[in-house]
């Protein structure tokens, strides 16, 4: 670790719709960044505005190849882990994409980091891990952990991979459970998903589920402020913080929403079920006294952040 302030900073996934606001974020407190991604979600128009500025450099890399990432730390202080496979749907259909590109993934790095001599790492994780919680809001030490898709057991493992390379090797983690992030540059989610669905046919709108399911979201710029905190003031070995907002909205005012800011007044259908997916978690709403507790709070509510996303993806996609 370098004594002075300015760090290194790997950022996986940095292309990304969370890693490239992290990447911004990183710049911005002046440090220095190697983004590595794979360019799978991640789009080369997120970091195009940081491609001259010295400070920053990008590796096309391939998390599954060892000896890639492990080059890709050499020279690091710090590790933000945001690299995932981010389609929590696409576990029914594709059982293995979860444990290739995020558990694997996450341990090729971490042994990199090991023989590298990396110790620090944050880690975007979810609130999936918590599965079906039956106390709502949910705080860090709710147990036991029973998550009902492939991708919230990814996260998990990953949770646990991390923990227990801190403990063998002596690093220091900061992992993140976050409630639904959404934001300018969002690629998928459900508000992507009705803009697209309104644009293909603007007299309906399909609604996976009842639309009562019940669920936090914050922003994306608000999320990176409360991840920065969190590893600007967690000094313990492994530092674990959810990270949402303090209400819930519908799957329908989500539609309603979304409807509004197209001049639309689609009819709504639904598929009917209380999930809107196999894995699908109905409610959710995290608990961040803790997060609180080291002086961040959210500035917007779920609803707020929902018309605000909106409005900025209608003005960039398609």
């Amino acid at each position: 670790m370098r004594s002075d302030s300015s760090k290194t900073v790997l950022v996986t996934g940095g292309a990304g719709f969370i890693g490239s606001h992290v990447v911004d974020r990183l710049l911005d407190d002046g440090h220095n960044v190697v983004v590595f991604d794979n360019m799978t979600s991640g789009k080369m128009e997120f970091i195009a505005h940081h491609l001259n500025d010295p400070r920053f450099r990008f590796i096309n890399g391939d998390m599954l190849q060892p000896e890639q990432i492990q080059q890709a730390c050499n020279g690091v202080d710090q590790v933000f882990h945001l690299a995932a496979n981010p389609d929590v749907r696409i576990g029914v259909s594709d059982t293995r994409m979860h444990l290739d590109q995020n558990v694997l993934a996450t341990y090729n790095l971490l042994d990199a980091m090991r023989k590298q001599h990396v110790k620090e790492i944050a880690f975007t994780s979810s609130s999936t891990i918590y599965g079906e919680a039956h106390i709502i809001p949910t705080q860090e030490n709710y147990g036991p952990l029973i998550p009902i898709s492939m991708y919230g057991a990814s996260k998990l493992a990953c949770e646990a991979m991390i923990t227990a390379y801190c403990h063998t090797f002596d690093m220091r983690s900061w992992i993140f459970r976050f409630a639904n992030i959404i934001g300018d540059r969002g690629t998928h989610g459900i508000i992507v998903d009705f803009i697209y669905k309104l644009k293909m046919d603007p007299a309906h709108l399909e609604i996976l589920g009842d639309g009562k399911q019940s669920k936090s979201y914050l922003h994306v710029r608000e999320c990176a402020d409360a991840m920065m905190l969190v590893v600007l003031k967690g000094i313990d070995q492994v530092n674990i913080f959810n990270i949402g907002s303090e209400d819930v909205i519908s799957a329908t005012r989500i539609g309603e929403i979304v409807a509004d800011e197209m001049g639309l007044h689609p009819k709504l259908l639904y598929t009917g079920g209380s999930q809107g997916w196999k894995g699908d978690v109905p409610k959710m709403m995290l608990s961040i006294e803790k997060l609180k507790a080291l002086g961040w709070k959210p500035g917007m509510g779920s609803e707020e952040n929902v018309r605000k996303t909106v409005v900025s993806l209608l003005e960039t996609m398609e």
